[in-house]
């Protein structure tokens, strides 16, 4: 019988995944394009941004979610993480180039030091950002859950990543993305509902029933990465290599992607092209959290990276919007239903008291390996991409289809992956049947 998630559950799971998605948006979406406008950072700049905040999730993630296993709690750092995640966000209204001259008059060039700056203050954000939602958050998502709502759960929580998109979209369109007074104003708005949002969640979170660890920190730190621990647990550490290469796929193109509609297409409207396409692989993703609980991973994963194939071949090859919406569409509901698609199977697969320490191992599959591998894929595709001359004399690339025939690559890898894994598993089935 499926367990029922309590209205109190349904809306702290969507305020806290929403404005946390919300502030991923930002970084992994917007603050590139912040560094490209405000300090004209190159690819290999928005490659290392990636991949040192990749390191830094996942560090904060294993050394956090063990940390919350370890005292049996999840509330604190929720709340108290997503207050000072919001205040270290709004440390990035300081990073404007008259205030870095101001403060380095001696300095050869102001935007190599923004650039700099970006960086550093991005692991910090991400420091605070990894132990609310990446550590916490996510394992008390696991904790409140069951293997019979699971999918439902993981259905919301993976779609908020497109409502965030839609809501940043909408958001930004007020403001002049190469004026600094828009970005300030947009760090703090971010800033001041993230730090509201964890005041809010000291009165609506349930803290889950869990015993604190007696394992001593340590041990506690590196378990999911011990190798009797992968041998007990072979079936979900195969599913997180097959996590990587999704992953990969996505971060080979996606911290270009608006970049790509705007300076490569020239779709200065594309919120309008990307708003329909967002609400539609909303309704998908929801919905196919509730395909995963009724038909299972095999159905549901095939079915998600062919949306996500076609969506990446219409991308490569059409450059006119109706084709780049429905290329869009196709594409963003592949991610965000594969996302919910893995997360519910690893879920599932969790052990259970361990959620915390294993949130490690995931960040792992889903940022750090695939937040250096992806970007520095895409770096390798974009080396002799076009280049455009600033006003101010300095150069830009300009993002080419190419970053979407890559990614492409990496899911017929993945595909060729679950193959093997379904025959392998066949065998082992008709071995075991025999009498």
């Amino acid at each position: 019988m499926k367990t029922k998630l309590s209205p109190r559950f349904l809306f702290a799971l969507t305020l806290f995944s929403l404005v946390g998605q919300i502030a991923w948006v930002v970084e992994n979406m917007y603050l590139n394009v912040f560094m490209y406008k405000m300090f004209h950072a190159s690819a290999e700049n928005i490659s290392a941004m990636v991949a040192a905040s990749a390191i830094a999730a996942t560090l904060t993630t294993v050394l956090v979610g063990a940390l919350s296993d370890q005292l049996g709690k999840r509330k604190i750092f929720i709340c108290m993480g997503y207050i000072l995640w919001g205040i270290s966000i709004l440390g990035f209204i300081l990073l404007r180039e008259d205030l870095i001259r101001a403060a380095f008059p001696l300095a050869a060039s102001a935007s190599a030091i923004g650039v700099t700056c970006v960086i550093v203050l991005d692991c910090v954000m991400t420091f605070f950002g990894s132990s609310a939602n990446d550590a916490a958050f996510n394992a008390w998502l696991t904790d409140s859950t069951d293997h019979t709502n699971r999918g439902t759960a993981e259905g919301i929580n993976a779609m908020m990543p497109l409502v965030a998109i839609l809501a940043v979209f909408g958001g930004f369109m007020a403001f002049d993305l190469n004026l600094p007074e828009s970005w300030t104003c947009i760090f703090a708005i971010i800033g001041v509902v993230i730090v509201a949002v964890g005041i809010v969640g000291f009165f609506v979170i349930d803290e889950p029933k869990l015993e604190p660890r007696r394992d001593g920190y340590f041990r506690t730190v590196i378990h999911g990465f011990l190798p009797s621990t992968v041998k007990k647990n072979a079936s979900m550490y195969i599913y997180l290599l097959a996590f990587i290469i999704f992953n990969i796929s996505i971060q080979i193109f996606m911290p270009y992607l608006i970049l790509y509609y705007e300076v490569s297409l020239g779709m200065t409207d594309y919120v309008f092209v990307m708003a329909p396409a967002i609400v539609l692989a909303s309704v998908v993703t929801v919905f196919w959290g509730k395909v995963y609980d009724r038909k299972g991973f095999a159905f549901s994963v095939t079915v998600s990276l062919a949306w996500l194939a076609v969506g990446y071949v219409i991308l490569f090859f059409f450059r006119s919007t109706l084709p780049v919406f429905i290329g869009s569409l196709l594409m963003m509901c592949g991610y965000l239903s594969g996302m919910a698609v893995f997360g519910a199977k690893i879920r599932d697969l969790t052990p259970v008291g361990k959620s915390g320490q294993f949130q490690g191992v995931r960040i792992f599959s889903q940022v750090l390996v695939p937040g250096v591998v992806g970007p520095y894929l895409g770096v390798l595709v974009l080396s002799g991409a076009e280049t455009i001359v600033n006003n101010d004399g300095t150069e830009s690339f300009v993002p080419n289809q190419y970053i979407f025939l890559a990614a492409l690559a990496a899911v017929v890898l993945l595909a060729l992956y679950l193959v093997l894994l379904t025959k392998k598993a066949e065998a082992k089935t008709k071995t075991t049947a025999k009498p």
